[in-house]
């Protein structure tokens, strides 16, 4: 990912997510943002259309910067993401962590059966990410992790391409994390 803050837009040179907007590279124009979180692990911006695309972490400052000049409002959202991706994470959650996380996707308007679904979906690219790579993550996996195990190195090509097409997928992805708005 190789991303440029200039005046009032930003340049993605390098973006490595199918289906995003600025996939393989593009410019997003203020016009087109519609709130940031800087504090994100990695910095996210979402686009007037719903899209999450990501900044590189060591970026921080510069987006910071970027949305106080801009008056870009600076928002942090629940991370619908990792809640559904919790499961593959290399930890164990109690019963009672468990309700809790079900009702956080509830009350974003999933139903029980959505979550069944879209978890038994992503089961074996998700094991295979966190699990058959090595990476063992125990704290978080969110949307930026699902599109990386999607796409990325990690990841048998094989497997990712039973997802179907990549920005499809990615499309998909996206429509669920706005459900958190």
């Amino acid at each position: 990912m190789d991303v440029s803050f200039a005046e009032d837009h930003i340049v993605f040179a390098r973006y490595e997510f199918p289906g995003a907007t600025v996939h393989p590279a593009g410019v997003l124009t203020l016009a087109r943002i519609r709130d940031a979180d800087p504090k994100a692990w990695p910095p996210e911006i979402r686009t007037t259309l719903g899209e999450t695309l990501f900044v590189p972490r060591a970026q921080e400052p510069e987006l910071e910067e970027f949305c106080r000049r801009n008056d870009v409002t600076t928002k942090r959202r629940p991370w619908i993401w990792s809640d559904l991706l919790e499961p593959f994470l290399d930890t164990w959650f109690d019963p009672d962590d468990e309700r809790a996380t079900d009702e956080r996707l509830h009350k974003a308007g999933l139903s029980q059966e959505e979550i069944t679904e879209i978890r038994q979906r992503l089961t074996p690219l998700m094991r295979a990410y966190n699990f058959d790579s090595m990476l063992w993550e125990w704290v978080d996996l969110g949307l930026f992790d699902l599109l990386n195990a999607a796409t990325g190195p990690l990841v048998n090509p094989a497997l990712q391409a039973t997802l179907g097409d990549p920005a499809a997928f990615y499309t998909w992805a996206m429509a669920i994390a706005e459900r958190s708005r």
